[in-house]
């Protein structure tokens, strides 16, 4: 994927998929969110160490609250699991772990109780 691609990805979370929690969402969507959200996250952080003040993370932390909760129900309807199992996040270790391995699972082939398999559209 080039440069353009994850852009275009990471925005479209905030434009039109900003509160979806219906549908799936491939690996790849999931994953280069992640990673998108990372390297934003951490340049955010050294300006507010520079600056000396949390605010602009904190900001962003917010700001990103909503699409990361909806792209997360999305990947578990993906693999054919209710959003509500993202709950199991608050079981301390275990929960995480769990989730982490189900992100990297590759999601039900064809249609699921959730709609039909996403397609992930690169561009050139």
């Amino acid at each position: 994927m080039t440069l353009n691609g994850l852009i275009k990805n990471f925005t479209e979370m905030f434009s039109k998929k900003f509160v979806c929690f219906e549908g799936r969402a491939e690996r790849r969507e999931y994953w280069y969110f992640v990673l998108c959200n990372a390297i934003v996250g951490i340049v955010l952080s050294c300006l507010d160490q520079i600056w000396g003040m949390a605010i602009l993370s904190g900001i962003y932390n917010l700001a990103v609250l909503l699409p990361s909760l909806g792209l997360s129900v999305r990947r578990l309807h993906d693999l054919n699991k209710s959003g509500w199992f993202l709950l199991l996040g608050l079981i301390p270790l275990v929960g995480g772990i769990i989730l982490l391995v189900w992100a990297c699972q590759k999601g039900t082939a064809g249609t699921n109780n959730y709609g039909d398999e996403p397609v992930f559209v690169e561009e050139a």
